[in-house]
């Protein structure tokens, strides 16, 4: 089987939770072709790619899809492109609030998926789940993540994407979508990692 690492981040900016890794661990072991490894990441701006590439290091994935949390958006959205700035609105879970920083000095402006969000949006919806193509990742971790993975695996055969999730129905917060609903888009999304 393939390997795919998939990761979820730890709850911030004072919620209880993080739908994106509730959702990830309710996925099962293996999905089509691909096994499953399943990694928390801390919602820093330190942390959370390193960890990302420690647990790539470990496991010598075919690709790595992370999943986040984007409050406020009612769709699933892939993500297609990660640009080269840090700006957080609030602090990350280290208090740490970088304003219009480079995530890497001289680095490229910006990086495009090696993964295909537009056919995995395209499947969800496909499928009856509120998804669309997203052009931002925005300047906070995520974006962060995403960034500095798709750098470091330019040119390779491992494969790179990110998507955003609602907040779920559990948080109390509007708009949102049932975990299981998540998880059920997750598993289309693994699904469709081929196309």
């Amino acid at each position: 089987m393939k390997k795919l690492l998939i990761t979820g981040f730890e709850p911030f900016g004072g919620e209880k939770i993080n739908p994106s890794w509730d959702a990830v661990c309710r996925l099962p072991d293996s999905i089509g072709e691909y096994q499953l490894f399943k990694r928390l990441l801390p919602v820093t701006f330190t942390g959370a790619a390193r960890c990302a590439l420690e647990a790539a290091a470990e496991i010598g994935p075919h690709a790595i899809l992370c999943i986040g949390q984007a409050g406020g958006r009612e769709a699933i959205t892939p993500e297609l492109v990660a640009i080269n700035l840090r700006h957080a609105k609030i602090p990350d879970n280290d208090g740490y609030q970088p304003q219009d920083e480079p995530i890497r000095e001289g680095g490229d402006c910006a990086y495009f998926s090696t993964l295909p969000m537009r056919s995995i949006a395209e499947a969800m919806s496909a499928e009856g789940f509120p998804a669309r193509l997203s052009y931002s990742a925005g300047a906070y971790v995520c974006n962060d993540l995403l960034y500095t993975l798709l750098s470091h695996f330019e040119g390779s055969k491992t494969k790179v994407g990110f998507l955003h999730v609602p907040y779920s129905t559990e948080q109390k917060k509007e708009p949102s979508m049932p975990l299981d609903r998540i998880v059920q888009a997750l598993t289309v999304a693994v699904e469709r990692l081929e196309e």
